[in-house]
């Protein structure tokens, strides 16, 4: 493979029509890069996580909290933007919270609803899941810096299938907050 060229994907490129498929032998070669490509980053992500005592949807659950603008959350919010079930989403708070990374309180104005909101020491949980993730002897050295291509490479693709709705919540509007 030294001009590096899958000789699996050329295989079934060239033989696709031989073999008397129908249509073309792209959507399938396109779903299995994908799936390979989302194993391979999952097993080094999970590797560099472990390694500092999170879960990937504990690390999901945290970055999503620091990226929000005032670092809190209803729980039902979570769940919609991780796509995660709420059971899940209430359990891993419940880790995280045990584990000092997030607090829990009543949202003020709405008794029905819980804040999740990032602590301290849960903001330098996620910077250092993310030094870890860039750093050339990590896990996902591998990949040599090309993150931001894989993202940009895959928005056209992502965009056409209408994921937009999590790229623009609420337009403008941050849901995370206690009064949304």
């Amino acid at each position: 493979m030294s001009d590096g060229i899958d000789p699996l994907v050329m295989g079934v490129r060239d033989r696709w029509e031989g073999q008397g498929l129908r249509g073309g032998p792209w959507p399938f070669m396109s779903i299995c890069a994908v799936g390979r490509l989302n194993q391979l980053l999952t097993k080094a992500l999970e590797v560099e996580l472990k390694r500092l005592g999170l879960t990937r949807t504990g690390y999901f659950l945290l970055t999503t909290l620091a990226l929000s603008r005032r670092g809190r959350s209803r729980l039902s919010t979570l769940g919609r933007i991780l796509m995660m079930h709420p059971t899940t989403v209430k359990l891993t708070a419940d880790q995280l919270e045990t584990a000092g990374l997030v607090t829990r309180a009543p949202h003020p104005r709405d008794r029905r609803a819980t804040l999740v909101e990032i602590t301290a020491a849960g903001r330098d949980r996620v910077n250092e899941v993310s030094l870890a993730l860039e750093a050339p002897d990590g896990e996902l050295a591998v990949f040599g810096g090309m993150h931001r291509h894989i993202f940009e490479s895959l928005q056209p693709a992502r965009l056409a299938a209408g994921d937009v709705e999590l790229l623009n919540p609420g337009a403008g509007r941050d849901r995370g907050d206690p009064g949304g």
